[in-house]
């Protein structure tokens, strides 16, 4: 029973990939900062509609540095500016649409820290106060107001505040702050974002689905690996123990940061892989982004020898996006073993397994074993959650990790 003695209802596996308003995977994830653009794609002076966590926004970048910054838009108060790799003006992200007659603010045109709505020139600054109406009488811009979001640049991300009451401590993550180079891209993948989190909860997946890889290089699909993990005060700590002593180490920070270690950067020196943050964001209940940080510790010669072989990498040269030849594995026209050694090769099997399980799987009829160890443990935690913001009692209290030592396991 709950707190108020109705009977409370009972989450179910499928309420995890139901993310938009006043769903309960959607309330969870929107108290928490979250990703949702990559700063270098928005240019200052420009708006783009967003659609993000089931719901659609404007994001829009101001000609010059907020007055505002700082200042929380209901209120509250949030951080001052973080590291950004920024391209100038501060990002906003306020409602969809014009409070006049509904139409898309992103249409409008960017003057300042404000955006003026293209239909009949009403002008809203960072907040979501309209401060101007052309038409109208002066005093009515201050009776209108839309919805506004604290928003950062931070590690070369937008992040923004989703959700309702003064935002939680903007997370800062000092390990990737420190010297050395800094890359972020991301990608869509057309399927649930908990696939992916559940994935990488895997470590088994990683013999078969990417048996033919660069991974194959590393040694570490040579041996199956021992599962085992627990909760922690931030997530889930995930470790896969091979025969030859090997132990690859993955962290969950909640509710959907995963932190990991890629191959080592010969060019850049390393011997123990370069950090990997990846934040998976539901554009729907369907389909996500993921949005990636990747960390090396180097300097001086080795610094510039990693990023002249970022830039010189080469890409596919058939025209064709990860996606699409999943796609055509998935219908039989191809297989993974057909597609040689590109770059993204990787992410196209990872799109085949998790897309191949269905866009939001049936968990219902699985047959999970104790490979499953940590599959199971992450559906426990967020049935635990979800049943918690049912009942009207608050979440865990999610502590904000400190450095996450991760490990590739080789």
């Amino acid at each position: 029973m709950a707190a108020n003695g109705k009977s409370r209802v009972r989450i179910r596996h499928d309420d995890f990939v139901h993310v938009g308003p006043g769903t309960l995977a959607g309330r969870f994830l929107r108290m928490f900062w979250q990703p949702v653009y990559l700063s270098e794609d928005l240019r200052a002076g420009r708006a783009v509609p967003l659609r993000i966590l089931g719901e659609d926004y404007t994001l829009y970048r101001g000609e010059t540095p907020s007055t505002l910054e700082g200042e929380g838009w209901d209120g509250g108060a949030v951080p001052a500016p973080q590291p950004s790799s920024s391209p100038g003006g501060s990002p906003h992200v306020l409602g969809f649409r014009c409070a006049h007659r509904g139409t898309q603010l992103s249409t409008g045109w960017v003057e300042g820290d404000c955006i003026r709505c293209f239909y009949h020139g009403w002008k809203y600054d960072a907040s979501g106060q309209c401060v101007e109406q052309p038409a109208e009488e002066p005093d009515f811009a201050a009776k209108v107001h839309i919805r506004g979001y604290p928003t950062r640049d931070y590690l070369g991300l937008i992040f923004a505040y989703l959700g309702d009451g003064e935002p939680p401590p903007f997370p800062r993550y000092a390990q990737l702050e420190g010297e050395g180079v800094v890359g972020t891209h991301a990608y869509v993948r057309e399927c649930s974002y908990f696939n992916s989190i559940e994935n990488n909860m895997d470590e088994v997946h990683i013999a078969f689905v990417h048996r033919s890889s660069s991974f194959t290089r590393t040694g570490i699909t040579e041996f199956l690996p021992e599962i085992s993990g627990e909760e922690t005060d931030y997530g889930i700590i995930r470790f896969g123990s091979r025969p030859n002593g090997a132990v690859r180490v993955v962290h969950l920070v909640m509710p959907n940061l995963l932190v990991f270690k890629g191959e080592p950067t010969k060019e850049a020196g390393e011997t123990e892989g370069r950090d990997q943050f990846a934040w998976r964001i539901p554009i729907d209940d369907f389909t996500h982004r993921s949005f990636n940080v990747s960390f090396v510790r180097a300097s001086g010669e080795a610094a510039e020898r990693y990023r002249e072989r970022m830039q010189h990498r080469s890409g596919p040269t058939d025209g064709l996006s990860a996606n699409e030849l999943a796609w055509r594995v998935l219908r039989g026209e191809l297989h993974t073993d057909d597609l040689g050694d590109r770059p993204d090769l990787i992410n196209i099997q990872d799109v085949v397994a998790q897309v191949g399980q269905g866009q939001i799987p049936d968990r219902g009829s699985e047959r999970l074993g104790r490979s499953d160890l940590l599959v199971i443990l992450l559906r426990k935690i967020w049935l635990r959650e979800l049943q918690a913001l049912a009942d009207g009692r608050p979440p865990k209290a999610w502590a904000h990790p400190g450095e996450l030592a991760a490990a590739f396991g080789v």
